[in-house]
Parts: structure tokens; C-alpha cells; sequence
């Protein structure tokens, strides 16, 4: 089993990869991008790996036509569970991204917070791509938001350590295969109780991933620094694509 197969891991490292800061900007986060991406109200959006739903249900508030699609069960039903408490319209899909695809449906896809990469196959990223080409609409766009290689260079430390709330959580990190990989040991401890999991990653250059998305059909492809549009140079914080069909 892969490691982002194992529900364990999201459900122990919920309160880390979701804290209150992170929740908190969702609602920036999501102004952002429908300014990158040029959206108007009643757009239809795919959130894809939307994981706790915390855009899906910013979009929705925005008078959007959001679905949000996520292997991973608990984190479905939690979405589900929250928007029934906020009286959201809001489509929520347990379904592998793989495979995935509603043709020429959406006027939107995004793809945050680095969930793209986590493939043992090259291909099945590119699948991924391919389906997202396929469910847009003509002149839709697809956004991904990861670290790429070039921002990840800038600032790769092989361990960190930090706290969040009442847990503590290390990080000891290598790069593999010539950049193609990055493998990540985090370690979760709380109340004298020690959790470690193993994540591995793709890496993407910006020349990579435009390439990739040029292979798969996409047009106009944009690389940004930020969501707030930055070019992507040295002084880049994040990789963000931005293809249309």
C-alpha cells in the first residue's frame, strides 16, 4: 500500500497539514484564485484531492458550483458533514483522481496545497492531467499549486522540527534520484506517544511541468511564483500552473 493510501496517515496528520492559520487563509486563498484564473459567479469548480474541503466550501460561499472529489473517505465525510451544518450545496466525490473525469463539465480545476506527485508512475500524473484536459470546459483553465524544484532547492533543510498546538512534529527529508523524488520522515509526537510515517513525492521543475501539461493538450500555459500571479524567479515561494484548454 502506497503511503497516501493509508488513511492512518491523513487522519494523524489532520490537525498538522490543516491547522487553525492554514484554515484561516483559505478564504485569501480562494480570492486569489479566482483572480488568476478570471472566474465569475456560478462558475463550475472541481476541487481535486479537496481533502477537508476548506476551498470547496470558500468557492461555494462565493456563489460557485463547486465539486470537490478525494480518495480518502474520512476526509469525504467530514466535507459532507460541514457543509450540511453551513446548509452548502456542494458535491462531494470519494473517487481516485486516476480516474476520474466528467467531460467538458467544469469551467475550473484546482489543485492545492501540493497533492499532486504522489504516483510511483510518471504516467499515471500525466492521466491525471489528460483527465483534468478532458472534464474542462473549451477555455477552461487548471491550476496546480506544489513547491517546485527551484523553490524547494532554495530553501531544502534534511531536518526541522516545530510545534503545532500540542503536538510536536520532526522532519528529516533527502532528495532522490537526481531531484526526481524528494522522501520525507515525519515523526508526530503528543502526550509521550510517537507516530512516523514515510511520503514520497515527484519533483517538478516549471520547464517539466509546462511540458507535461503541453504533452497532455493544454494551451497559453502560465507559470506564477504565488497565487497572487508573482513571476516564478528567485524570489518564487511556490510553482503555480495555470493551463488552458
Amino acid at each position: 500500500m502506497e503511503w497516501w493510501e493509508k488513511d492512518e496517515f491523513w487522519m494523524n496528520f489532520e490537525p498538522i497539514l490543516f491547522d487553525e492559520e492554514r484554515i484561516k487563509n483559505s478564504s485569501t486563498e480562494v480570492e486569489k484564485i479566482i483572480s488568476i484564473l478570471n472566474l465569475k459567479e456560478k462558475d463550475k469548480i472541481l476541487d481535486l484531492c479537496c481533502g477537508i474541503g476548506r476551498h470547496a466550501i470558500e468557492f461555494t460561499k462565493r456563489n460557485f458550483i463547486v465539486s470537490g472529489v478525494d480518495r480518502n473517505e474520512y476526509f469525504i465525510e467530514k466535507c459532507k458533514k460541514r457543509a450540511k451544518e453551513e446548509n452548502l450545496n456542494i458535491e462531494f466525490i470519494k473517487s481516485d483522481i486516476r480516474s476520474f473525469v466528467r467531460k467538458n463539465e467544469f469551467d475550473a480545476i484546482i489543485n492545492i496545497f501540493t497533492s499532486f506527485g504522489y504516483f510511483e508512475n510518471i504516467d499515471d500524473d500525466r492521466k491525471v492531467i489528460k483527465n483534468c484536459f478532458d472534464s474542462l470546459k473549451e477555455g477552461g483553465k487548471f491550476l496546480i499549486d506544489m513547491n517546485g524544484k527551484e523553490t524547494l532547492a532554495k530553501i531544502f533543510r534534511q531536518r526541522d522540527w516545530y510545534r503545532v498546538n500540542d503536538y510536536i512534529v520532526l522532519e528529516e527529508r533527502r532528495i532522490l534520484d537526481d531531484w526526481e523524488k524528494i522522501e520525507s520522515k515525519w515523526i508526530l509526537i503528543k502526550d509521550n506517544e510517537m507516530k512516523e510515517f514515510k511520503i514520497i513525492l515527484r519533483l517538478y521543475s516549471a520547464f517539466e511541468i509546462k511540458s507535461l501539461f503541453r504533452e497532455c493538450g493544454f494551451r497559453n500555459i502560465e507559470i506564477y511564483g504565488d497565487l497572487n500571479g508573482s513571476p516564478y524567479d528567485n524570489k518564487a515561494s511556490r510553482l503555480i500552473v495555470v493551463g488552458t484548454k
